[in-house]
């Protein structure tokens, strides 16, 4: 009766997730159509039925960010969720629809979803090219020159003079490209009678004396503080999403299914010999203590036999505690395998609709690494080699191989895990050493030169 009631309650919840399947087409269509009406209401109430513009003068820059950040959720939401009907029209197919009046499902007529289609793209249209050049992360991401910082007081007494002379560089970037669009960008070409700095010199009077270099300086810190917000928040979801997503799917879903096809009393207690060895070498060990001990300090009034009744009661009632417990762990065994599986899929998909942000992340990363000293990036660089790819690095790697193995339930396997030892680091350190040549010996040869000399 028990399982009958629990085979009803694991069927409705299939129900109601192939419910959610079936459904998932129209609530797409619908979130869509929903965030295109707020946009379309924005525009109605602060813009006069007019576009959103960013950069309007009607309103208070912060008045202006709280408008842009609006536009740009409901943009993305409006994305998201025509790729996911776009999906699930294709997955859908005719048995699938035919199937959905049994589940009390009921799709839209094709008229409604190509007139909410069409006031959609209405609406969105209008800001496919704005919104595609703000997400771009050329246009968030300020480049900032080369710099060595010696402290955090420096680096942020120096930001305003760094972010000036990054508008004269760029300002005399766009006068030489339109006076000479032509010639191709090079030390041999940018070099000329009078000294560059001379030319610097006057473009920053002339920044200074501009009435809107002070916006301009306002605007490009806003952006490389946004910059450092997505990231830090883009990393923290990184570590969270998977964490967060294997404890929840393994106490909600996979855990319930898992002891239902698993049966606690007859189930194996075992699920490689490796647990049940450490079992019995857990419970001689136990036997051994609780004899000695019994022996020491029993009173001369009880027989041999006695004390070997005595022993063999309290081992066998922790022979009882080392089964309960070995059960417990091969059921989590069997519950990580799938929680991780589970996990892995999210973090994809959390990927994969993180274009964006992996590209603000990266850009990051660029300013932060250019950002060392020659010293500290050499640092760096040896700290990692030596950790994944160094002398004691085996171990490490040995421990790694073994946790994950005890994690799934699987017997270690000292002949994999040594060929992976053998083959996987120096894998990593040839890819290094190419990266080495290939790219950082052309992006800062002085940063390489100083690994050669640190590491000598």
């Amino acid at each position: 009766m028990k399982d009958f009631a629990v085979s009803q309650k694991i069927y409705s919840y299939l129900v109601k997730a192939y419910q959610w399947y079936l459904r998932t087409q129209q609530r797409s269509l619908d979130e869509a159509y929903k965030a295109a009406l707020q946009i379309k209401a924005i525009e109605d109430e602060h813009f006069n039925g007019k576009k959103i513009e960013i950069n309007s003068v009607a309103y208070s820059s912060s008045v202006i960010d709280y408008f842009e950040s609006d536009l740009k959720n409901l943009l993305r939401i409006v994305r998201m969720r025509l790729t996911e009907f776009k999906a699930t029209r294709y997955l859908l197919s005719e048995s699938n629809i035919k199937e959905a009046e049994k589940f009390d499902v009921e799709y839209y007529e094709s008229e409604v979803i190509l007139e909410k289609l069409r006031l959609i793209d209405a609406i969105v249209a209008k800001y496919n090219k704005q919104f595609l050049e703000e997400t771009s992360p050329q246009s968030d991401i300020v480049d900032f020159p080369e710099k060595t910082s010696n402290s955090i007081d420096s680096q942020y007494s120096n930001i305003i003079p760094r972010i000036e002379s990054e508008i004269v560089q760029s300002k005399t970037q766009e006068e030489a490209q339109n006076q000479s669009p032509k010639k191709p960008k090079g030390k041999i070409n940018t070099t000329g009678v009078v000294p560059r700095s001379i030319f610097n010199t006057f473009n920053r009077l002339q920044v200074e004396l501009d009435p809107n270099a002070e916006q301009d300086i306002v605007d490009k810190f806003r952006k490389s503080q946004r910059r450092t917000i997505i990231s830090v928040r883009f990393l923290l979801l990184l570590v969270i999403v998977p964490i967060l997503t294997h404890q929840v799917s393994k106490a909600l879903i996979v855990s319930p299914i898992v002891e239902h096809f698993r049966d606690s009393e007859h189930s194996q207690l075992f699920i490689n010999d490796e647990m049940e060895e450490e079992a019995l070498s857990e419970l001689e060990l136990f036997e051994g203590k609780i004899k000695f001990q019994a022996l020491i300090n029993s009173p001369p009034s009880l027989s041999l036999e006695e004390i070997e009744e005595e022993i063999e009661g309290e081992v066998k009632a922790k022979a009882v505690e080392i089964a309960e417990d070995y059960r417990i762990m091969s059921g989590n065994a069997i519950k990580n395998v799938f929680a991780d599986i589970i996990s892995v899929i999210v973090f994809i998909l959390f990927l994969v609709f993180s274009k964006r942000e992996i590209a603000v992340l990266k850009e990051f990363f660029d300013y932060v690494v250019y950002g060392l000293s020659d010293s500290a990036k050499a640092f760096i660089i040896i700290l990692f080699t030596d950790i994944f790819v160094g002398f004691h690095s085996p171990h490490g790697w040995e421990v790694i191989l073994e946790s994950v193995s005890h994690h799934w339930g699987l017997p270690a396997n000292h002949e994999f895990i040594f060929l992976f030892i053998a083959t996987f680091p120096v894998i990593l350190d040839t890819i290094f050493k190419y990266w080495i040549f290939r790219y950082l010996n052309r992006i800062s040869p002085s940063a390489v030169a100083t690994y050669r000399n640190m590491n000598e």
